[in-house]
């Protein structure tokens, strides 16, 4: 029953990928992936033989026309440059030298007067003590007692065969 159902699925796989638009793509993968292992069997149940695999009939080989003959391009010479003669350019003016400048002599700066500040008022060194009013007294709150919570016992945990395969505990399929 379980290669049953992976035949099945890879059935279905292989329909899936072939109806796609990408059909080469899908076989040439299915062509390189290795079939997986064989299930283990489950006790208790009887194996299932395989049905038979049908023979594909072989493909006849086609032979091709032969490719025509590309024709070669005809060579093409390019004519040289012309030479451009050597050009003789006029000597480059004298640049006037530029006279140096004289600025007139800069007015001494008056002294700045020193400023006189009053004297700093002098820091208290003492703080007067301020009476701030009683604290109000907090009553005191008593609360009830909390009620008992009943013991529940559960009932066991159903296990699992150890034959059953978890769908959760599967290993993720490779890339």
């Amino acid at each position: 029953m379980a290669s049953a159902s992976g035949l099945f699925a890879t059935a279905l796989v292989v329909a899936l990928m072939l109806a796609g638009s990408s059909t080469s793509r899908a076989a040439r993968h299915l062509a390189d992936v290795t079939p997986a292992a064989a299930p283990a069997a489950v006790p208790g149940i009887p194996a299932v033989p395989k049905p038979p695999v049908p023979t594909v009939p072989a493909v006849p080989a086609v032979a091709l026309p032969p490719m025509p003959a590309v024709p070669t391009a005809p060579t093409v010479t390019v004519p040289p440059v012309p030479q451009v003669p050597a050009a003789t350019l006029p000597p480059m003016p004298a640049i006037p030298a530029v006279p140096a400048a004289t600025l007139p002599p800069m007015p001494a700066v008056p002294a700045v007067p020193a400023a006189t500040l009053p004297p700093m008022p002098a820091a208290p060194t003492t703080v007067p003590n301020a009476a701030l009013p009683p604290m109000p007294a907090v009553p005191k709150v008593t609360l009830p007692p909390m009620p008992a919570v009943p013991k529940v016992t559960l009932p066991p945990m159903p296990s699992i065969p150890s034959g059953v395969p978890m769908p959760f505990l599967a290993p993720p399929p490779s890339a």
